[in-house]
């Protein structure tokens, strides 16, 4: 598990070079144009979308470490094209492989963690993963924006270097890497799921069917409001400077590597979908929040404030769905397709962050209002959502600690000192059982 963790994290530390950078790189340091860099950016998008859907069969019928492995070396060819690129078919084509690679990773990274770790584990496996991937992005961009000069391409060929580097050292931890097959927790696997594997299967497990919906909502009204619709809203409603919303940003991954292990201990005992529940009460208190930075009266201070803490609380939302959402992923699946069930909760995600800039970007900079009102709304959403998945799910899913517990109770329940133990003289004699009648 240490090895998986370390090979998320560098992985992590590598795309933060870069993924904050892509649009300048391409549009302005390779010259070509403000139109090929957004297509460039839909490329990456599409490509993780085209190959999701067949990504978890692969991963059960081959195991997660051979497919992580490809993945990650893809990516590596990716970055290494996309810091030669200089036309527009090679950075087309570069950021399709690097999209490619980079979004098999995550359903690989996901099961090899359900594999590496026992149920009772899980909570925290998940949280440690998310955990170093905020931090390897946050100093991986750190140190980029101090590398990266728009008048040297040599210096963004070094940061796709370095990012390729980063994604050949992730294949090769996963190489030494040794796991058997994954514990399911007793008595929860889907009772409602249809028989045989593969899409059928997933589609007619309810529980699985609510949380992707559930996981859809959560991804676009905050993940995928974060680098257009709220920064829109962010510079023409609120008036913010641009600098603003990088030290914005850097105050959301703050709170989620301060907070991370704080929350998991007041959350991993309680209900997942109660935790979740709460989530959408906090992000429906940061629209609020974002409502007054930027239709309120106060002062521009005010507002810098009021932006800055609407993304402190994003944050803590976020470690707060950390560790429960995937685990949650991991227990609902059944032994034999937990790739395919990370690989769908992942392209819900690409889905969700593809349509959010699309959907948000447009209207926050127009209607201000109505932009604000709508994703409270998406967000009192995830309450009522998580709220109606925890009647689908087991007590076990929804609260795993319930599985220790029973364990350690049966284990050491204390035995009255004046009831005979079986096999002495004083024992009761047992009668056989007598057959039922059906």
């Amino acid at each position: 598990m240490r090895r998986v963790q370390a090979g998320n994290a560098l992985s992590a530390f590598g795309l933060g070079f870069t993924v904050p950078y892509l649009y300048i790189y391409v549009a302005q340091v390779r010259d070509l144009g403000a139109t090929t860099a957004g297509a460039v950016l839909a490329v990456f998008a599409m490509a993780a979308l085209a190959v999701l859907p067949f990504t978890g069969r692969v991963i059960d019928r081959r195991g997660p470490l051979p497919v992580l492995m490809g993945a990650a070396l893809l990516a590596a060819v990716g970055a290494v094209g996309m810091g030669l690129s200089g036309s527009v078919p090679a950075a087309v084509a570069s950021a399709a492989v690097l999209g490619a690679g980079t979004a098999v990773m995550q359903p690989a990274l996901a099961t090899l963690i359900v594999w590496s770790s026992a149920p009772s584990a899980r909570t925290r496996a998940f949280a440690m993963q998310f955990f170093l991937q905020n931090l390897g992005l946050g100093i991986g961009g750190l140190i980029g924006g101090q590398l990266v000069d728009v008048n040297r391409p040599a210096s963004f060929t070094l940061l796709f270097g370095i990012e390729a580097v980063m994604f050949l050292v992730l294949a090769v931890t996963a190489a030494t890497v040794r796991v058997p097959r994954p514990t399911a927790i007793p008595g929860v696997l889907p009772k409602d799921a249809g028989a045989g594997g593969g899409m059928r299967t997933l589609l007619s497990h309810k529980a699985m069917v609510r949380l992707l919906v559930l996981g859809f909502v959560v991804f676009f009204a905050c993940y995928g409001q974060f680098e257009s619709g709220l920064s829109a809203y962010a510079t023409e409603a609120a008036g913010i400077e641009p600098a603003t919303l990088g030290i914005a940003l850097a105050a959301n991954t703050a709170v989620i590597v301060l907070a991370q292990f704080v929350v998991l201990r007041l959350v991993e005992r309680r209900r997942r979908s109660r935790v979740i529940a709460l989530v959408g009460l906090i992000w429906a208190f940061a629209w609020v929040v974002a409502g007054y930075a930027g239709l309120g009266h106060g002062s521009q201070t005010m507002a810098t404030a009021a932006l800055i803490s609407t993304y402190a609380l994003f944050g803590l939302g976020e470690s707060m769905l950390s560790p429960t959402m995937a685990p949650l992923v991991a227990d609902l699946a059944p032994s034999s397709m937990a790739g395919q069930y990370n690989s769908a909760f992942a392209l819900v995600k690409q889905l969700a962050l593809a349509v959010g800039p699309a959907v948000g970007g447009p209207m926050a900079a127009a209607l201000h209002g109505p932009y604000i009102l709508t994703f409270v709304l998406f967000s009192l959403g995830i309450t009522v959502l998580a709220l109606r998945l925890g009647g689908r799910l087991t007590p076990v899913q929804d609260r795993p600690a319930l599985a220790s517990v029973s364990r350690v109770v049966a284990q050491h329940l204390p035995v009255p000192e004046n009831v005979p133990q079986p096999g002495t003289a004083d024992a009761p004699s047992v009668p056989e059982p007598v057959p039922a009648v059906r």
